[in-house]
């Protein structure tokens, strides 16, 4: 019998999307507008973009930019979440040309914005309540209602079985991209909405410019013709569970393995240690990771995917911030706001850590302590750069001594962040603080990219 091959057994694209180009090494940062600045405004929030580039953040997250519904409104300022108008500014924030110029100042920097998008759900006085009733879904009194089983009770449900909001939808975020600049949308409770929407939604902004979609969600699929981003929700809570001893270090495996053989390859998954919602609810990233605070911090950039600021985590801010009234962020000079910027720029100087296919693979380094200690390589071959960087972690309340098994770190390494030398060979044993962490690169390929400690 005679071998043959078909075409139809080849593998298809794992994705139908191509992410911006400026995307492969990018940082996000979240701004929440009400409590950014005493004046909560786009103009003030604007004499910030300096800082913010020198931190080294590429892409900025602006919450909700519309108007807020009044009927049913939470707190005395109410959720940003609950849009009245899709196609206005509210006015707390400025003006549409207030709002222009928030983005082209942006861009002038070589950073990107990216606006907050509701579409599951509006505010209970939406303009289209009144003109498109029809628009939304039905209690079984045939009522409006929100989203089943949540506390959303400032809010009326969608319904996206109708043509007219679907096409009402895209046209409002095209609107932004076209008036606005805007380079995309972190689209809020992605998967409530259909699939098959966002894919169409993204087609047509691509027509525009090419565009960066976040879904606020964690499933696979939607990376597929749509979003570019998914939260990392499971490493947010592995790492949490770790923090209050719910967890080991083994928690991580799980969280990467399935990253790896569940997911596209150029997916890029947000890392965070706070945002908004943890922020608020849950409390800051010194309340949840207590003395593990930097090592999760080091391995949300260091580690596969796009990392994540929450506005105030660069100034240490140690309280919740309000959700539904002002609550101003205390600006100042702190430790961690130097940490982030070593790390982002060691971020985009080594090409191993860039996102989705641009970056290396995460490849397992075996060690004696595998409960507490967490440890890896990512490395790229010789085509892509020959990039390396060995990342240990000690997720532990004790100093450990640690020794490596079998891995690809043998050879010459040197500390990311105070040059000293290491060099890798089977049986390396390597000491640890308590909550400790060590970073190295290649020694010939350091150059002048060594961030400053």
């Amino acid at each position: 019998m005679t071998a043959t091959s078909s075409s139809s057994y080849a593998p298809a694209p794992e994705t139908r999307i191509t992410h911006p180009e400026w995307a492969k090494c990018a940082t996000i940062y979240q701004l929440n507008q009400r409590q950014f600045t005493p004046e909560g405004t786009f103009r003030a929030a604007r004499e910030h973009l300096p800082r913010l580039r020198s931190l080294g953040v590429d892409i900025i997250w602006l919450m909700p930019v519309n108007p807020i519904g009044a009927l049913g409104r939470k707190g005395g300022l109410g959720s940003p979440y609950a849009v009245r108008d899709y196609r206005a500014v509210n006015p707390e924030f400025g003006t549409l040309r207030d709002l222009r110029a928030f983005v082209a100042a942006a861009h002038a920097m070589g950073m990107k914005v990216i606006l907050d998008w509701v579409a599951n759900h509006t505010a209970r006085d939406n303009v289209l309540v009144e003109e498109h009733p029809e628009w939304y879904t039905r209690d079984w009194k045939g009522d409006f209602r929100a989203t089943p089983w949540w506390d959303w009770d400032d809010v009326f449900e969608l319904d996206y079985s109708n043509e007219g909001l679907r096409r009402y939808m895209t046209e409002s975020l095209a609107y932004w991209v076209r008036e606005a600049e805007v380079d995309g949308f972190r689209c809020d409770v992605a998967g409530l909405v259909p699939r098959d929407f966002w894919e169409r939604v993204r087609t047509e902004l691509d027509t525009i410019k090419p565009v960066f979609m976040l879904a606020e969600w964690e499933a696979r699929d939607l990376h597929d013709a749509a979003f570019d981003m998914t939260y990392g929700w499971s490493w947010s809570e592995a790492m949490h569970h770790i923090a209050v001893g719910d967890a080991d270090a083994r928690a991580l495996h799980n969280y990467y393995a399935w990253n790896e053989s569940s997911w596209p390859r150029d997916a890029i998954r947000m890392m965070f240690v706070s945002n908004h919602d943890k922020n608020s609810f849950e409390g800051t990233e010194f309340e949840r990771f207590g003395p593990m605070r930097e090592a999760a911090i080091v391995l949300s950039v260091v580690g596969e995917g796009m990392p994540l600021i929450y506005n105030g985590q660069e100034a240490g801010c140690d309280k919740r911030l309000a959700f539904f009234d002002k609550d101003e962020i205390l600006w100042r000079e702190h430790p961690q706001g130097a940490l982030y910027t070593s790390l982002f720029a060691l971020k985009k100087a080594h090409r191993a850590l860039w996102n989705g296919a641009w970056g290396a693979r995460m490849i397992p380094v075996p060690n004696d302590a595998g409960t507490a200690v967490f440890s890896f390589v990512r490395r790229q071959d010789q085509q892509a750069g020959g990039d390396e960087v060995f990342a240990v972690f000690n997720f532990s309340g004790m100093p450990r001594t640690v020794t490596f098994g079998p891995g690809p770190y043998d050879g010459a390494w040197v500390d990311a962040f105070d040059g000293s030398p290491l060099r890798g060979r089977e049986g390396l044993h390597l000491d640890l603080a308590a909550w400790g962490w060590r970073v190295f690169v290649r020694s010939q390929l350091l150059g002048e990219s060594r961030p400053q400690a």
